[in-house]
């Protein structure tokens, strides 16, 4: 079988249970609130009014930016807490206002003749009023789990598992086999829960009690198949392991035995291989690792501050600029010096030390039009401005160091694009914009014949790759004798070279780990 699609596989059980669980807890939550809160507001319409329209504002929040918000709102809590109150906020609208639109749109006549019959109003509302508001019901639960299992899989950068983990991962990776996983196994997942509830509102409408056991039987089978992977271990296909020959990064066998260690990665290629570095070095040192991917630069800080990791790598001037919120320029050793400081008195964090390469943001463009326009440096663009465009990341352009570069070095002319950093790099190869805010250890930049512009100025600030423990694993000394050894290891071709490995050959993290392992144990 191809390597490829074994380890999509293989992940498989862990994902779609993490994704079920995670979707139908929240609709479950969200129906048992907004059943009742619809069956309440429907006869008070100014209540209902009320009530619908402060759903309507959390439905209007883009989902990735609830979730986002949901860490802080805990107090820095990430994994499932987050994902699952986000999520449960989402499934709320549909049912409540089909509840609501359900039980409002009974016929009044109806009502009036169950009141002359005598029913009281408890009867009327469970022998009349919910049977004929019951088709409005399921349909809004129908549109919830649609809503909600697609939106689970933007659970993936606030660390809680799900089919995400495919999209976000293989995005960054270029593994298209990664994404399609992701999005088939989403969609199949919602398709399917639609027509079982489907088929429940079909049973509940011509009293077929057989079809509604027979499906509740699938519904539960469905449910129990895809969380028995939380619940059982079982032993995954053996990995193929970084050569043991090599010593000098590894620590002593045994030092870590029966410890659990968490380690954390954010959404990029390097960041990918980093971490499956550290793991088999950990592994080696006969730890247990688990692993959180796919996390965004402040979620993945938050967690280790509040000891829900126990590792990640950082870059400096992601710390200075996000976390210290400084944005002066300054020495790279300087920098080094004053964030390992800050981060031990202010947060108990451990900085091990520098791995040895920078990765930082700097402005590229392909070689010939920078020839061709006599681009040089960032001085030069500015001549420019004007008829160019910039592509960078999410978030490159709220951070300071564009606005520092835009602002010292005049391009406030310059049109800007926001994109994920996975399709940067082929939109300034084809044209599709001119410059962009490149990794300066992206494989690409040399593949792609791009050249990275000069700062004269000094105004882009160092991004060396540090290693971060969390308080609680600062005090683990084998650990941090475990880690010890990649300090200062590695290079910056290194790491430009098993980015392209990845990003370029299709190779695996794990597999450009492997050959990044053997450069720094050379």
């Amino acid at each position: 079988m191809n390597e490829n699609l074994a380890e999509r596989l293989n992940e498989l059980p862990d994902l779609l249970s993490g994704h079920v669980l995670l979707s139908l807890s929240a609709i479950l939550v969200g129906l048992a609130i907004s059943l009742p809160l619809g069956v309440f507001a429907a006869p008070r319409k100014r209540f209902a009014a009320a009530v619908l329209n402060i759903a309507g504002v959390i439905q209007t929040i883009p989902g990735l930016a609830l979730l986002a918000l949901m860490v802080p709102l805990l107090g820095g809590t990430i994994g499932y807490a987050p994902a699952f109150m986000a999520l449960m906020l989402y499934s709320i609208l549909p049912i409540l206002r089909n509840t609501v639109v359900g039980l409002q749109g009974v016929e009044p006549g109806v009502v009036e003749a169950a009141r002359g019959l005598g029913l009281t109003q408890k009867q009327r509302l469970w022998q009349i009023e919910l049977p004929l508001a019951l088709p409005f019901i399921v349909a809004g639960v129908r549109t919830s789990i649609v809503w909600v299992v697609g939106a689970a899989t933007l659970a993936t950068p606030v660390g809680a598992p799900s089919l995400g983990n495919y999209i976000f991962a293989g995005l960054q990776t270029r593994n298209w086999l990664s994404v399609v996983f992701g999005c088939l196994f989403a969609a199949g997942l919602a398709v399917v829960l639609d027509q079982l509830i489907r088929l429940l509102e079909v049973a509940a409408r011509d009293r077929r009690k057989m079809l509604a056991v027979q499906v509740g039987a699938l519904l539960s089978a469905l449910v129990v198949a895809s969380v028995l992977p939380r619940f059982v271990e079982f032993t995954p296909p053996a990995q193929p392991q970084i050569s043991q020959q090599f010593a000098s990064v590894r620590a002593e066998e045994g030092a870590l035995d029966d410890e659990i260690v968490r380690l954390g990665a954010k959404a990029f290629t390097e960041q990918y291989i980093l971490a499956e570095l550290m793991e088999q070095v950990l592994v080696d040192a006969g730890a247990e690792v688990e692993r959180l991917d796919n996390l965004g630069s402040i979620i993945a800080f938050d967690a280790l501050r509040n000891n829900e990791i126990d590792a990640y790598i950082d870059y400096t001037g992601t710390i200075w600029a996000t976390v210290m919120a400084r944005d002066e320029p300054i020495n790279r050793h300087a920098m080094f010096v004053e964030m390992a400081a800050y981060l031990r008195e202010e947060h108990g964090i451990l900085t091990l030390g520098r791995m040895g390469f920078e990765n930082a943001y700097g402005f590229a463009m392909r070689a010939d039009q920078a020839e061709a326009l006599g681009i040089r440096s960032l001085a030069d663009l500015a001549v420019h401005a004007g008829a160019l465009e910039v592509g960078g990341d999410a978030e490159v352009f709220t951070r300071s160091e564009w606005i520092n570069t835009r602002d010292a070095y005049g391009l406030g002319a310059i049109s800007t694009r926001a994109m994920d950093a996975t399709f940067m790099y082929d939109a300034v190869r084809d044209g599709q914009v001119d410059v962009i805010s490149a990794y300066t250890t992206d494989g690409r930049i040399a593949a792609y014949d791009l050249v990275v512009l000069a700062d004269p100025r000094g105004i882009l600030p160092p991004y060396d790759a540090v290693i971060l423990l969390s308080p609680e694993a600062a005090e683990r000394p084998g650990l941090a004798d475990a880690l010890a050894g990649l300090v200062g290891s590695i290079s910056d071709d290194d790491m430009r070279e098993a980015n392209r490995l990845a990003d370029l050959e299709r190779q695996t993290p794990q597999q450009a780990a492997s050959w990044l392992y053997e450069q720094v144990t050379e």
